[in-house]
């Protein structure tokens, strides 16, 4: 079960100073796994009920947003090894399977399954596979030729 920070003013003091000096926005009720790397971060919004595996990449303006403000779970969850291209927009409570990768500019609001490609406003799966390399996996030696 998700819970509130036990110091909501501190937390959100240091969030605002990050964003203003680097401009990315991680509210900080936002669950991030291990590893997330966000790459030229200016304008990436992860909003307060987001969730964010391992191994995650998010290029700069990408927004993990809501589209309501009811309370209650508002914002996407990504699985591990989800990139999500820049300029990309992932709104609700959807769920983006492992290895899935999001186009640059997509609009995301449906749920985008494991090992899939969506690109388009509105983002429409265009390809699915069920054994893409692991990113990460630097001992492969496909990754070489």
């Amino acid at each position: 079960m998700w819970r509130e920070p036990a110091l909501k003013l501190p937390s959100r003091l240091l969030s605002q100073v990050v964003r203003a000096a680097t401009g990315v926005e991680i509210h900080p009720g936002a669950r991030i796994g291990r590893r997330l790397f966000i790459d030229h971060g200016m304008g990436v919004v992860i909003g307060e009920t987001a969730e964010v595996g391992d191994d995650v990449v998010l290029f700069h303006g990408a927004t993990l947003g809501g589209k309501t403000m009811r309370p209650g779970k508002r914002h996407p969850t990504l699985g591990d090894r989800v990139v999500v291209g820049a300029g990309a927009k992932v709104l609700g409570p959807v769920w983006i399977g492992d290895g899935a990768q999001i186009g640059a500019n997509a609009v995301v609001i449906a749920d985008v399954p494991a090992g899939s490609v969506a690109v388009g406003v509105p983002a429409r799966v265009r390809t699915q596979s069920r054994a893409l390399p692991d990113p990460v996996d630097v001992d492969d030696p496909a990754i070489y030729i």
